[in-house]
């Protein structure tokens, strides 16, 4: 790029990232939930929990030492260039105030600045998701330096949460079907480089838990998280009365006990507590998520069902983020005292509501527009099918309807909805129209060129 260019996308980079980080910002303090403590901890505590990634842990901890500041530019910037690349991808590149504005309408509309102002693995879904869109799908816009940034990104992304993984997992088994059918639609030394960035993926998850742990293992997780999905739809409970009494099932004594919310139980029941928790009860709700699916499938293919539709509409904006989490504030004050004085002057922290007064209120645009802007996603394929719109910005489209999907499924059906986790994915939906507006105010700027008689016609 001429330097004029590169002064004006050093310009744009430090505006955009401004929108992204503009929560932390006015919070005073990158903004906490109650996860979050469980990522700084494993640095200090050396073990294993549920859901909670040594990678992502360490990423953290190597933001502390500047009040984790690092961190929310780190997520920012990531975020801008993966988006700018993409927008490369589809057509519109080097539109550095084109690019802006739209960070700048993703920042009011959607949830996306709330997702990189805030200490937790969300922001790492979507744009895992864009870079093994990229690596798999548009190699060729790519540089070496940043084909091979894009395969350290998906690889760390698929290391921060399993969920994530999955997600990607799932698109990359699509990619090689494609591969499959037509090799000219993905030619396979792109499938292979989306294998390579989930397979340094996996050995992140297993080189950080032995780093940190010193254990060659898997983040635990997986059948507990179905455990729960289970028990909030009733199928754990028609389980335990159909097979007790059993001696090897402690839940049996206290199957009438138990309650119909999984958060509940796993977060907030003496009776979990009771039972020795995750290691305590771990073998027992494998055993019982598994033998529920062999003794009742049409009971989980509905469950899953209407859980993967629930999950899709749950996607208010700022779940979690309020100030009830004592574990993330323990975690800091126990390990990262020096933080106290600023985590408690953030406005997060000095309302006893947190910021419960300031959500409902952003939701009132938010969630209407995150449902519109994902029922638009099918018409921007519809239209680029019959070219009204370019190829490429179909194409992503169509990848934005599947992860939205995948991501349901995997954490609507294998765990259970939440409006993080539909949040933390349907921002996409907002990006994908956005650049479909962009095109068509393009196309309609553009002079129409009046035929020539006898020349041949003129096609976009």
């Amino acid at each position: 790029m001429f330097s004029r260019d590169r002064a004006r996308w050093a310009l744009a980079t430090l505006l955009s990232v401004a929108f992204l980080s503009a929560p932390a910002v006015w919070n005073r303090f990158p903004l906490l939930q109650w996860d979050t403590g469980g990522y700084i901890a494993r640095w200090y505590e050396h073990s294993l929990v549920i859901s909670r990634s040594t990678a992502y842990g360490l990423f953290l901890n190597a933001g502390s030492p500047l009040g984790f500041w690092p961190v929310v530019v780190v997520q920012s910037l990531l975020t801008v260039w993966v988006l700018a690349l993409t927008m490369r991808a589809v057509g519109l590149r080097n539109r550095p105030w084109l690019f802006t504005s739209i960070v700048a309408a993703l920042s009011v509309f959607t949830t996306l600045p709330w997702l990189t102002s805030i200490l937790l693995t969300d922001i790492f879904c979507v744009i895992g998701v864009l870079g093994l869109y990229l690596i798999v799908l548009h190699r060729d816009v790519l540089n070496r330096s940043e084909h091979a940034g894009l395969i350290v990104l998906v690889a760390f992304s698929a290391a921060t949460h399993n969920a994530t993984l999955a997600v990607q997992g799932g698109l990359l088994i699509l990619a090689v079907l494609l591969w499959r059918v037509n090799r000219k639609w993905v030619p396979g030394r792109r499938v292979a480089s989306g294998c390579t960035a989930l397979v340094l993926g996996v050995a992140m998850v297993y080189g950080g838990n032995y780093y940190i742990a010193q254990q060659i293992a898997w983040t635990p997780g997986g059948f507990s998280l179905s455990f729960g999905r289970m028990l909030q739809d009733g199928i754990v409970n028609r389980y335990l009365d159909d097979h007790c009494p059993d001696p090897y099932l402690r839940l049996c004594k206290y199957k009438d006990q138990l309650p119909r919310d999984a958060d509940e139980f796993f977060w907030g029941s003496p009776l979990f507590d009771k039972l020795g928790r995750f290691a305590g009860l771990g073998k027992e709700m494998e055993r019982i998520a598994l033998g529920s699916l062999t003794d009742y499938p049409l009971m989980q293919i509905d469950s899953a069902a209407r859980d993967t539709a629930q999950q899709l509409i749950d996607v208010h904006t700022g779940e979690g983020v309020e100030n009830v989490v004592w574990h993330t504030y323990g975690i800091i004050k126990d390990d990262l005292p020096q933080l106290v004085p600023a985590m408690e002057a953030a406005r997060q922290q000095e309302r006893p509501d947190g910021l419960a007064h300031v959500f409902p209120l952003i939701n009132k645009l938010h969630y209407p527009v995150a449902l519109g802007l994902m029922a638009l996603l099918p018409f921007v394929v519809l239209f680029a099918w019959f070219g009204l719109m370019p190829f490429g910005i179909g194409e992503l489209a169509a990848v934005t309807i599947v992860a939205l999907l995948g991501n349901g499924f995997v954490c609507g059906a294998l765990s259970n909805p939440h409006d993080r986790y539909g949040a933390r994915m349907v921002w996409l939906a907002g990006f994908v129209v956005a650049l479909a507006a962009a095109h068509a105010l393009q196309r309609l700027r553009q002079p129409r060129v009046k035929p020539v008689p006898g020349a041949e016609p003129l096609f976009y």
